[in-house]
């Protein structure tokens, strides 16, 4: 009888890959390239659609196809549920089609109800995994049908939530279905903590920024590289809800906090959708401009604590490689976030 491997866990069953770890969906870092190289590493790489289309240049299914040109393996796709802006969730529901008819079968969404994602990708015979910052989102999701959840923790880029790793396993370990830790890891020795912990796989995107493959400017590396832990700030500026960014002049110039009528406009049922939306837009040309640019908006670069661990640039396929077999070592097989 064959041994079961350590790095095979609910996440690897249902995500049809080797090494339990997901490269995030980031704008504006997700380009083919980096998708396809995570891919290809035994890992898997998740396609981000406004990145791939308004950043890299490609038309979506164009695109997809690329990538699968670039590798054999599997890939996933996020799919923003938010539904204020009704034109945005028509475009999603024709992206999520376009995916799936392109032989996704991996998907991961965000911000909403994923059910119809849930109907969709579940009649294809795919998985669903839903980003997650407490249990009471996390229990909603599940009543969509969803497979999985991300944990998103306090140690994340981009939209951090506000519990460690650590209290979000504990608050979520009981609800039976496969738990990926999302923030803070930088290294294989956190990759190996995570697994030994009981998470069936992590969900990385700092990391995977410092690596050539990522087509954004070398100052958005360096700046990764150079920062340490202290270094990460959350600021309401760019999106009107928390976002963890690398401190420099130009975040010390924007202040972290929105402004008072901003505030009362994100508070409010009504206002609050259009008001993120707003904030979403304008930094999103910004973000682009920035990152993959180096114009003067000034070095805004989305990074999580896990800078504290990231040291130099390596490939995508190097840092596949050596946390693969950082826990294979280990033996980090403890649960593996099996289903109840």
């Amino acid at each position: 009888m064959t041994a079961k491997s350590p790095l095979e866990t609910a996440l690897t069953r249902d995500a049809g890959i080797a090494v339990p770890l997901l490269c995030g969906a980031m704008y504006p870092c997700s380009n083919p390239g980096l998708v396809a190289a995570v891919s290809d590493a035994g890992a898997m790489g998740i396609v981000q659609p406004l990145s791939l289309m308004h950043v890299h240049g490609h038309d979506l299914r164009e695109g997809l196809r690329l990538i699968r040109e670039l590798t054999p393996h599997p890939v996933g796709f996020n799919a923003i549920v938010e539904k204020s802006v009704k034109i945005y969730e028509k475009r999603m529901r024709s992206w999520v089609a376009i995916a799936l008819e392109e032989g996704l079968r991996f998907f991961v969404t965000a911000l909403g109800n994923p059910a119809w994602v849930v109907d969709c990708v579940h009649e294809a015979g795919g998985k669903v995994y839903h980003d997650v910052t407490e249990r009471r989102w996390a229990e909603k999701a599940l009543a969509s049908g969803v497979d999985g959840l991300i944990c998103v923790n306090q140690r994340a880029g981009g939209h951090a939530g506000e519990k460690s790793g650590e209290t979000l396993f504990e608050e979520l370990s009981d609800l039976g279905v496969p738990l990926v830790c999302a923030g803070g890891i930088g290294t294989p020795e956190d990759f190996v903590a995570a697994l030994a912990s009981g998470y069936a796989g992590v969900q990385m995107g700092t990391r995977f920024i410092a690596t050539p493959e990522c087509l954004v400017h070398p100052s958005y590396r360096q700046a990764i590289v150079d920062a340490g832990e202290d270094d990460i700030v959350l600021t309401e500026r760019l999106s009107g809800v928390p976002v963890s960014v690398i401190r420099n002049e130009r975040i010390d110039a924007l202040g972290t906090s929105a402004g008072c009528l901003a505030k009362r406009l994100l508070r409010g049922r009504r206002t609050r959708h259009w008001m993120r939306t707003f904030y979403a837009l304008r930094s999103l040309r910004k973000l682009k401009q920035s990152s993959l640019k180096g114009l003067a908006y000034g070095d805004v670069f989305q990074a999580g604590r896990s800078v504290a661990g990231i040291d130099s640039v390596l490939s995508a396929d190097s840092i596949v490689t050596v946390f693969a077999r950082a826990a294979e070592a280990a033996g980090a097989t403890r649960k593996h976030g099996e289903r109840a």
